[in-house]
């Protein structure tokens, strides 16, 4: 008997398919017209037998089968408690109950019970059993396929509702800032912990903020979510904006599911007038700034990550700009890809950054520089659909979905001068569309 497998997903039934057939019948008599009657039945079978209930459900937790044939007169489970407790297994297999009663009670109630079908000994042929055998394990894989649907369903529920609390709309009324916002999952298919948000206040100021739980999967975006909410609780309450990250901390530490998960965070305050702008990072990468061409916005205030339990806090920096500027906060899912071939980290034409990669070997990270010329390369080309472009571009240099997830946020100002409405995008990839 083949060995059990881990995570099988059920499909449609082939006339050809080999089906492993469990016996549970302590009368050999029996068993051996069991075992002719399958011998002409149409259909493959590879029979095995239990000649108790005990040693059936041994062999059950040891070994893959789609189909039990099962006698209702055994010498450990008499009647229906041999349905009940085969049933009461997770993922049971097809059932088939073997009676030698005339009447259909018994049957139909062994139905009730959980029985896929039921046979009256005596009164079966072949045929009859063989299409019984093949259509309980096809309606069974079939009742599976609709319980895999709805979990997927639901998970998708789950994780459109992580990914809202996690990615909210920005609360800029000033219509003449920039805000340009994206994120895509990483290739593996997991839900990270990557979140932003931009949130202005009565006296002008903007708040941003981009941040990334350390690991991957339902636990790290719940806490994502629980921090992103906390930040803009904080930032609507008018606290100090210096108060705001040990307080984040707070709420991190005792929510967080393992005492190694940290935080990293990046926190950009705007100046009412816009001429300015103060820098929090903790443990994060500083912004790039955009003006003219791509940089990192200097800085030499960077602080620890949240959650990291040693010594030290986060100091303000104050960076004076000029307009027209634009900053770029995103998260190491986009550094972290790598090149998918042996260039050094000079950009190649964009000719040549869409030819095919896969067979070329990876071994060197894009890191922040190779970032900033796939900015410039794409801000050449204007600011409309920015981050959307500068996704595409880096997926493209490292040939195929991101190993981790990226997350951008891009706030700018036109200037005193500027009469135009800023520009409000969200590229929100979904992961039909990106995992290609």
């Amino acid at each position: 008997m083949a060995p059990r497998p881990e995570g099988t997903a059920p499909g449609v039934l082939s006339p050809e398919d080999l089906l492993r057939v469990l016996l549970v019948e302590d009368d050999d008599g029996d068993a051996l017209l069991v075992e002719e009657l399958l011998d002409d039945a149409r259909v493959k079978v590879e029979l095995h037998r239990a000649t108790s209930l005990d040693l059936a459900l041994e062999m059950l937790r040891l070994h893959d089968v789609h189909c039990i044939l099962l006698d209702l007169g055994l010498p450990d489970a008499v009647g229906l408690s041999a349905v009940e407790r085969l049933q009461a297994r997770n993922d049971p297999p097809a059932l088939v109950v073997l009676t030698g009663h005339t009447g259909i009670d018994l049957g139909v109630q062994a139905v009730a019970a959980g029985a896929d079908d039921y046979l009256v000994k005596g009164e079966v042929d072949g045929d009859l059993l063989g299409r019984s055998v093949r259509y309980a394990v096809q309606r069974r894989r079939s009742k599976e396929q609709q319980r895999a649907l709805y979990r997927s369903e639901v998970r998708a529920a789950e994780t459109a509702r992580l990914e809202r609390a996690l990615l909210p709309t920005p609360l800029v009324t000033d219509e003449t800032i920039a805000v340009m916002v994206g994120y895509i999952p990483g290739g593996n298919g997991l839900l990270g912990g990557d979140f932003y948000d931009a949130v202005e206040r009565p006296d002008g100021s903007v708040l941003c903020l981009i941040g990334d739980v350390a690991g991957h999967g339902p636990d790290e975006a719940a806490l994502g979510a629980t921090l992103r909410t906390a930040w803009r609780t904080l930032v609507l309450s008018d606290v100090d904006p210096a108060q705001i990250l040990p307080l984040v901390e707070r709420v991190l530490v005792p929510e967080r599911a393992r005492p190694e998960v940290f935080v990293t965070l990046c926190q950009v305050v705007i100046a009412p007038d816009r001429t300015s702008v103060d820098l929090y990072l903790a443990g994060h990468m500083p912004p790039l700034l955009l003006q003219g061409s791509c940089s990192e916005l200097p800085t030499t205030s960077r602080g620890r990550a949240l959650g990291i339990p040693v010594d030290g806090g986060w100091r303000v920096e104050r960076v004076p700009l000029e307009g027209p500027w634009a900053l770029m906060l995103y998260t190491d899912g986009l550094i972290e890809a790598t090149l998918a071939d042996d260039r050094e980290t000079a950009l190649p034409a964009k000719a040549d950054v869409a030819r095919t990669q896969d067979a070329l070997p990876r071994r060197e990270r894009l890191g922040v520089q190779g970032l900033i010329k796939a900015v410039d390369t794409e801000l050449a080309n204007g600011d409309e659909g920015l981050v959307e472009r500068v996704f595409r571009l880096v997926r493209t240099l490292h040939g195929g979905p991101l190993v981790d997830d990226a997350a951008v946020l891009v706030v700018g100002w036109g200037g005193p001068d500027q009469d135009a409405r800023g520009a409000r995008t969200a590229t929100l990839a979904d992961s039909d569309e990106w995992s290609q």
